[in-house]
């Protein structure tokens, strides 16, 4: 009995967290189209948080503000909205009565305020402190490559400084994880700059992880902060602390990598650690336990961070240039998906949200808004893609109304609406069942414990 209801809460746990992220992100979705549909002068009959049946809430004016049954979405509904009728009469504050520019205005402010949403919970992370890997501001030089991966096959070594990937120049390290990361299985072109000579290198990625993301296999000069020092453990035995910042082991640098590495192969072995603490060096000696056939010593480890947070401006300048930079990559990546050159495992449909979902949630209310921001930034731009069903279905058809300077007949607007729907219903069961296959055949147990 205890069992199932811990599957039942587990599974619990996964609808809470996307009903919290879905509903936020929804109705500030639908919070633009009401606010500039206010502002145009436009009579909201309907503002609901769901679809189907009325479950409760409250009408003020022409307005009705009510939860629905289904909590997958919402909507705002105009007076005159969608109706076909040319001979209909119509009121001042009808839909249909509002210039074209109006009308694109009310349509385009709902993905608008779901990019505004992503500026302003970034902005609210960056002013109330973020941790952030040091290396990924970094240039991009190597400094480890893993035996055995493609990075290593090419001829890459350490020290090697990464120039461009495919053309497009990399400044630091968070460009080489987006360049690589969305090109699974294929090959690149990596223009290196080694013992000042500049030099082309051919390279064949591999795929990691259930979202199919490109792995090379070489990695920066990433130092290991220590996170966490377990009690008893030869790391504090050995005097090591969190936030110790590890230089050198044996008077050899070592790496994020080479670090676990050096201590896997030195099982019941005295090294002595070179740590940063606090402004000052440190010299430590701690004896890797025997586990199997490795070493380990008891710690939690990380890529060295630093936290910083940002006064109000400074915070939203970074904020959106953050978001300038997922939008680059979201572009980046239907483009690729459009040409056949990303594969659709890195697509992610309802389970796979659910499921960062509820991890970001168990991480605290910092990764939640983080991840809040991502997602409703994407949506923001996914809508804005000409689909029928989509609002930018309804802009690409206002934008054509006022190039031939006329409305479209109602007999092309319902033909175009029909051939959007088809095209929207077979997107979604496509994401769906990708997430099935991606998920349930290997973490069925996982995700439906019962």
């Amino acid at each position: 009995m205890s069992n199932f209801l811990n599957a039942v809460l587990s599974n619990a746990q996964y609808l809470i967290a996307f009903l919290i992220v879905f509903s936020v992100i929804v109705l500030a979705h639908e919070l633009g189209h009401f606010l500039a549909g206010r502002l145009m002068g436009i009579r909201v009959e309907v503002f609901s948080l769901g679809f189907g049946r009325r479950l409760f809430g409250f009408k003020r004016g022409h307005t009705d503000y009510r939860v629905s049954l289904l909590l997958m979405g919402g909507y705002v509904k105009f007076l005159g909205e969608g109706l076909t009728d040319p001979g209909r009469p119509l009121e001042p504050d009808d839909f249909m009565a509002k210039k074209r520019w109006q009308r694109f205005v009310v349509i385009a402010a709902g993905a608008m305020m779901n990019i505004i949403l992503a500026v302003v919970f970034l902005a609210g992370i960056n002013m109330s402190g973020v941790r952030v890997p040091l290396y990924q501001e970094q240039k991009p030089v190597i400094g480890w490559v893993e035996p055995g991966s493609p990075a290593e096959k090419s001829g890459l070594q350490p020290e090697d400084a990464l120039l461009r990937i495919n053309g497009r120049r990399v400044a630091d390290w968070s460009d080489v994880e987006l360049a690589v990361g969305t090109q699974p299985e294929k090959e690149i072109s990596i223009d290196i700059l080694r013992d000042g000579r500049e030099m082309p290198v051919k390279l064949t990625t591999e795929k990691r992880t259930r979202f199919e993301m490109g792995y090379a296999g070489f990695y920066g000069k990433i130092l290991t902060q220590i996170q966490a020092v377990l009690p008893g453990s030869p790391a504090e035995k050995g005097g090591l602390r969190p936030r110790d910042i590890v230089l050198s082991i044996d008077g050899t640098g070592v790496f994020f990598y080479s670090f676990i590495e050096t201590v896997e192969a030195s099982p019941e072995k005295t090294l002595v650690f070179e740590v940063a603490r606090d402004g000052r060096t440190v010299l430590l000696s701690v004896t890797p336990r025997k586990e199997g056939q490795v070493g380990k010593i008891g710690v939690l480890q990380a890529a060295e961070s630093v936290e910083k947070k940002y006064a109000f401006f400074p915070a939203v300048v970074q904020s959106v240039r953050d978001n300038l930079r997922l939008t680059t990559l979201v572009v980046r990546f239907l483009v690729g998906l459009f040409k056949g050159e990303v594969s659709t495992d890195q697509l992610g449909g309802p389970i796979a949200i659910a499921r960062i979902s509820r991890e970001t949630l168990r991480m605290g209310l910092g990764a939640l808004i983080g991840w809040i921001a991502f997602f409703s930034l994407q949506l923001g731009i996914i809508n804005l893609i000409p689909i029928p069903v989509l609002d930018g279905g309804q802009l690409f058809v206002l934008t054509l109304e006022g190039i031939f300077r006329r409305d479209f007949s109602p007999r092309l607007r319902k033909i175009w609406l029909q051939v959007g729907f088809f095209i929207f219903v077979f997107i979604i069961g496509f994401v769906i069942l990708n997430d099935i296959v991606k998920f349930l055949p290997r973490g069925w147990s996982s995700l439906w414990p019962f």
